[in-house]
């Protein structure tokens, strides 16, 4: 990417801040860009901390989805929207622990994701996450498709999954973040 267009907070950061980041990160591991830029209105982050709308594992996890279909719904929306910046964040820190193997990883951004490397239920939430995004309408057949698979909860709670994080591909498009570097190697991008 580019100069960020908003600027992350530096060190020192407000005591308020460095205590919620506390709580999100590992010891010792630096804050991703984006969560420096969103502190730019602290208020507004020390609110989706405290509310745990963001936390170890991202926005709104509450649990209620396995963490490899989570994992997959949050790479592919990432995908959809074009977000390699979030993508590449949470390859380099989250996707492996979530349950993502290395060829599953590799695979999300085809536009057929492989029978052999993802269940019918996976592959019909990928078919999913990309008519929510790239086209904001879900067919009969899709619906249908994703029904067969998942409950009427569990539908809606993937739906405001996938809006959160092309919510976070908003916010990516508008500040620009520079890339994190918490493996070695070039970021790891969408493009193929």
């Amino acid at each position: 990417m580019d100069t960020p267009r908003i600027e992350p907070l530096a060190d020192p950061l407000p005591a308020s801040v460095a205590e919620r980041l506390a709580r999100l990160l590992p010891a010792g591991m630096a804050a991703p860009q984006l969560f420096l830029t969103v502190a730019r209105n602290a208020g507004l982050f020390n609110w989706m901390v405290d509310s745990g709308l963001l936390g170890p594992s991202g926005l709104a996890d509450r649990k209620a989805l396995p963490p490899a279909l989570r994992e997959l719904l949050i790479l592919r929306t990432c995908v959809a929207a074009g977000n390699d910046y979030e993508f590449n964040l949470h390859v380099q820190t989250i996707s492996r622990r979530m349950g993502l193997s290395e060829a599953q990883i590799d695979d999300i951004r085809q536009p057929a994701p492989s029978s052999t490397l993802w269940s019918s239920a996976e592959r019909t939430a990928m078919r999913l996450v990309d008519a929510l995004v790239r086209r904001l309408a879900v067919d009969d057949a899709l619906y249908g498709d994703a029904r067969a698979h998942f409950d009427e909860p569990t539908l809606i709670e993937v739906c405001h999954l996938v809006g959160l994080y092309t919510g976070v591909a908003m916010l990516v498009a508008l500040a620009r973040p520079s890339f994190d570097r918490y493996r070695p190697g070039p970021p790891f991008t969408t493009t193929p």
